[in-house]
């Protein structure tokens, strides 16, 4: 099993920054990818960012520009820069890692941080 701890959530005025980390522990082999999704009330989980294994980087279009996803400099983690924040990017926000091979493999998820973007 693969757990996740994250951290850095909060509230920020629109225009302002925050960043994500998001730390692997446990069983880990091989993760494929680390990134983020977010999701607010009455809506489904959304794909932010990942980045995989090969340092690959993909982004959802409306963060393009504007969030920078990263390996953290321990192992097993990843950071999410978020700038220009916008009111419409409050939401949970929730680390997940793909592990690819073993008993341990498969999908893992954080228990979410909260952004808050104020106008």
């Amino acid at each position: 099993q693969v757990q996740l701890e994250e951290s850095g959530g909060g509230v920020v005025q629109a225009g302002g920054s925050l960043t994500l980390s998001c730390a692997a522990s446990g069983s880990i082999l091989s993760l494929n990818a680390m990134g983020w999704y977010r999701q607010t009330p009455g809506k489904e989980r959304e794909f932010v960012a990942h980045v995989l294994s090969g340092g690959v980087t993909n982004y959802a279009g409306s963060v393009k520009g504007r969030f920078t996803i990263s390996r953290g400099n321990a192992k097993n983690a990843v950071n999410l820069q978020m700038n220009n924040l916008k009111p419409e990017d409050t939401a949970v926000y929730y680390c997940n890692v793909v592990q690819g091979g073993g008993s341990g493999a498969g999908s893992y998820w954080g228990q979410g941080t909260q952004v808050t973007v104020s106008s």
